[in-house]
């Protein structure tokens, strides 16, 4: 393709090597905006550095630059997955090596397929392609958050929940945050090309335009879009620190019970104490002695809950099952059974092929059941408590829709799977960003980190140490009513972005030529 004019990319693409290089470290550098790192300017920086590699390049090479940029996101963000399978998955180095490079080659393949359809949709127009690119990156993200299960992970709005752009997340949800950065990133393009052609009216105009939002967002996190309650609720949440090798022993299983029960000793009369994620490694049918001593030790105007594995008939199944749940006890009411499996972790696919292979087939509870679409929220002292346990909080418009009418939001999980990584950290982040989007507290609580208490802008307010036995205590207030990105997820930023899709690819652009 011949580029429509002289254009600052070009110094990129004279070296295939180097093209592919900096697609790589564009993508690796959007981890770091993740935290632990929190650098959330390089979003858009690595949005312009693809870009600049990308515009001027074939249709037909830019699936390979789609996927270059994806291996490089995932293998610095996702890499994680590997202490999963080798260290708790029963798995030989060089076989976990092996599926945690397939793994991230796999996930790769999203951004692959986004820049494929980019290029097909854009053709060979330059100011096609850069109004199409936030659309694509978009609707690239949406469809990795479902197919397969989905992989709602390392989207780069998340990054802001420190950044500028958090007061959109209300409004628009994390899809919109993210088709922002890629659409400064795409302008920050359009005014370096419209300097060299000395054209400074447009391109003034041009970064006036992308900059807007970034100044009115900070204005938008101070608007209180749900209303808080002015009595305030109690709360204990207790982080076991129970090594994952023994977390399934029944060997340990006393030992497991009789620290939570120790931890909570001191703390029976908050009005909620929340236990981490199959705290109870027993099934509720075989656990009546243990839920049971529960009751009889809380107080009466408290309520606890915790994980707990379900095992029963399902009428969905029609049979017994198992199935990933959250229970509460006490002055409450309810159970809830987990709909978002974690693929190998929670469920096998292809069981009847995989099962029996390796060891990380055969993972500890790998044959749980998903649960039902609807469920009602868990009653805690006659406060709606919505819950997620794991990833599920990772969905943005799962986590949306099943708050509404919560008054809090609750999340369990236990990333000891991922051992000493980045993984938990940007899990903790991920919650925040669901706290911030339905302006709502969330209490997190986790087996070994990090449990922590959010507020409604998506700050933590407390926290515990990661990898201590140790228990959060403190207080939250419930929310009433819900935030614009409740009441219509992320349809608004889909739509704008396929009328993008089809408005552009459809209408005659013609090519912008230098004075």
């Amino acid at each position: 393709m011949t580029p429509e004019v002289s254009a600052p990319e070009s110094a990129l693409n004279r070296n295939p090597w180097l093209a592919a290089l900096a697609l790589l470290c564009a993508g690796a550098a959007q981890t770091l905006t993740f935290a632990p790192f929190n650098q959330w300017w390089l979003g858009p920086v690595s949005i312009l550095v693809i870009l600049l590699v990308t515009v001027p390049m074939d249709s037909a090479r830019l699936f390979r630059a789609g996927w270059l940029t994806g291996l490089g996101l995932f293998a610095s963000g996702a890499s994680w997955v590997y202490i999963s399978i080798s260290q708790y998955g029963n798995t030989s180095v060089p076989v976990a090596i092996l599926l945690t490079v397939l793994f991230v080659a796999g996930l790769a393949l999203f951004h692959g397929l986004t820049f494929w359809f980019w290029g097909r949709l854009a053709r060979t127009s330059r100011i096609r392609r850069l109004i199409l690119f936030p659309a694509a990156w978009v609707l690239g993200d949406w469809l990795r958050s479902w197919l397969l299960t989905g992989f709602p992970w390392l989207y780069l709005g998340t990054a802001h929940t420190d950044g500028p752009l958090a007061g959109l997340a209300p409004v628009t949800g994390v899809h919109g945050i993210t088709l922002w950065i890629t659409a400064t990133g795409a302008a920050a393009y359009a005014v370096l090309w419209l300097a060299l052609q000395k054209r400074p009216h447009p391109a003034l105009l041009v970064a006036v335009l992308a900059l807007a939002p970034w100044l009115a967002a900070p204005t938008l996190n101070r608007v209180a879009w749900t209303t808080l309650s002015d009595k305030p609720v109690s709360f204990a949440a207790m982080q076991g620190n129970i090594p994952q090798l023994i977390k399934w022993d029944p060997e340990f299983l006393k030992h497991q019970i009789v620290t939570y029960l120790t931890m909570t000793a001191d703390h029976w009369d908050k009005d909620l104490i929340l236990w981490p994620e199959t705290a109870i490694p027993l099934p509720q049918d075989e656990a009546g002695p243990i839920i049971e001593e529960i009751r009889q030790q809380l107080g009466e105007h408290s309520t606890l809950i915790t994980g707990i594995p379900w095992y029963g008939y399902s009428e969905e199944k029609d049979g017994f099952t198992y199935r990933n749940s959250i229970m509460a006890i006490g002055n409450g009411d309810g159970m809830y059974y987990k709909q978002k499996l974690v693929p190998f972790g929670e469920y096998v696919p292809m069981e009847s092929v995989l099962r029996g292979l390796i060891g990380f087939f055969d993972l500890p509870m790998s044959s749980f059941s998903r649960g039902p679409a609807y469920q009602k929220p868990l009653e805690a002292n006659g406060i709606k408590v919505r819950p997620f346990i794991c990833y599920e909080v990772a969905y943005p418009d799962f986590v949306a829709a099943n708050s509404r009418g919560a008054g809090l939001l609750v999340t369990i999980s236990n990333d000891g799977w991922f051992g000493d990584s980045i993984g938990p950290l940007q899990h903790l982040q991920i919650a925040r960003m669901s706290a911030l989007e339905t302006g709502r507290y969330m209490i997190r609580g986790t087996n070994n980190g990090v449990t922590a208490v959010i507020d409604e802008k998506g700050r933590i307010t407390g926290r515990v140490p990661h990898f201590e036995k140790a228990t959060l205590t403190g207080e939250i207030r419930t929310a009433t009513g819900n935030t614009p990105f409740m009441e219509t997820g992320s349809w608004p930023v889909l739509i704008l972005a396929a009328i993008l899709v089809v408005f552009v690819r459809e209408r005659r652009i013609p090519p912008l030529r230098a004075d």
